[in-house]
């Protein structure tokens, strides 16, 4: 508890953290992917590679009344208490090049690699030392990306997917499912519950029954770290059951009464609590 007493302080300072935000660019499934590598004062740091969820960006969702995105305030935390980040637009998304239709499981977990494959080799940053956050669908790549490669020192799931196929029925609803197995490479146009309208392909949907984050993250032996919001309707709440009972080795399950956004439209400070739990986690490992 004192831990995480203390992290939560840092946290509650994450507006004076000191640091420098540098625009970087990764190889990734032949295209250009765009990330932002955040370096606190001094030596090389630890670095926290952070995965943003379904039509995400790497700053991620706005927070009102603040100038912050979930993940360029989670970057000023992770400064403040010491450890560098690395936050990336996946290959169609944000500044990445490359087509948001042309989005699969897969070609995340490409990215993800290659974004950790950038942060070892990279000398302003300790990549031997390195964790991942990957919330909702960050989450299910983080899965996969801390299960192929056993690098992570530990691993932070955010109201993770564990369950695609039910999901995205949830999400995008029966139509759509049924209609994005025989569209080919035409995309289908949806309409997403929040007004904006995206199109995927079909190589997005035959992956929703073949992706098993639960699989991927059994093959990870490092410290798990798993929040998850009660009244979270996206990512349903046993979401956090699967992944802590699939994974075998240390972890920690973090549960509030939180929606999918961690409550953000109306207040930062379940944000900020869990950011500090997670980054006392990563301390004790």
């Amino acid at each position: 508890m004192m831990r995480w007493m203390m992290a939560l302080v840092l946290t509650a300072g994450v507006a004076q953290a000191e640091m420098t935000e540098q625009r970087v660019t990764i190889a990734s499934q032949g295209k250009t992917m765009v990330g932002t590598l955040a370096l606190p004062d001094g030596d090389p740091a630890p670095v926290v590679l952070l995965f943003h969820g379904f039509t995400g960006t790497r700053d991620e969702l706005p927070i009102p009344g603040t100038e912050d995105g979930v993940f360029s305030r989670t970057a000023r935390a992770l400064a403040e208490a010491g450890y560098a980040s690395l936050r990336v637009d996946f290959i169609g998304s944000g500044e990445s090049e490359g087509e948001f239709a042309d989005t699969t499981f897969e070609g995340q977990v490409a990215d993800g690699l290659a974004a950790l494959a950038f942060a070892q080799a990279d000398a302003r940053v300790q990549g031997d030392a390195l964790r991942i956050i990957g919330w909702s669908q960050g989450g299910l790549v983080a899965t996969a990306v801390a299960g192929r490669s056993d690098a992570p020192k530990a691993v932070a799931l955010w109201a993770a997917v564990a369950d695609p196929e039910a999901t995205f029925a949830g999400l995008l609803g029966p139509k759509a499912m049924a209609d994005g197995m025989t569209t080919g490479d035409q995309p289908l146009k949806i309409m997403l519950p929040w007004g904006a309208e995206i199109g995927l392909k079909q190589g997005f949907f035959d992956q929703l029954a073949t992706f098993k984050p639960a699989e991927e993250i059994a093959s990870y032996a490092g410290p798990l770290f798993v929040a998850q919001g009660s009244l979270d309707t996206t990512v349903l709440p046993v979401a956090q059951e699967v992944l802590l009972t699939a994974h075998q080795g240390e972890e920690e399950a973090f549960t509030r009464e939180m929606d999918h956004v961690f409550n953000v439209f109306t207040s930062p400070e379940t944000l900020d609590e869990m950011i500090a739990a997670t980054i006392a986690f990563f301390e004790a490992h």
